[in-house]
Formats: structure tokens, sequence, C-alpha cells
């Protein structure tokens, strides 16, 4: 009976804060990955609102194309006036 007090002892002094100290050691990383997933949703969703004028930028680029060879006609045309 002796010997089952002193497997018990041992299993609350030595095995039980080893494994303790093993899942805090794997809770701590795990944790800040939650941390870091949740950072990323929240920041991943308000990049939707700046995308989203994103298509007139397209527009934007056709209007300059076309102004840039408004723009060179004038200059020849305006050349031999000046």
């Amino acid at each position: 009976m002796w010997l089952w007090w002193i497997g018990n002892a041992l299993l609350l002094i030595v095995v039980v804060p080893v494994v303790l100290l093993l899942a805090n050691r794997v809770m701590r990383p795990a944790l800040e990955i939650q941390r870091y997933a949740r950072d990323i949703l929240e920041h991943g969703a308000g990049l939707d609102k700046n995308l989203e004028p994103l298509p007139a930028v397209v527009e934007t680029r056709d209007l300059v194309s076309a102004a840039k060879g408004l723009a060179v006609r004038y200059v020849t045309a305006a050349g031999p006036l000046l």
C-alpha cells in the first residue's frame, strides 16, 4: 500500500507539473496565432472599403490617355502660332 502512495506522490510532484509546463508551451503560441488571425480578419475586412473605387481607376486611365492624345494635337497645332 505504501508503494501506491509513493506512486501517487511522484505523479503529483513530477508528472503533473511537466504536463502543465508542456501545455503552457503549446497554448502560448496557439493564443498568439489566434490574435494574429483576428487582426488579419479585422484589417482584411477593412481593406474591402478601400477597393470599392477601383473600377474608377480604369476609367481615369482611359480618360488620361484620351486627353494625352488631344494635348499632343493641340501643341502641334499651336506650335506654328507661337
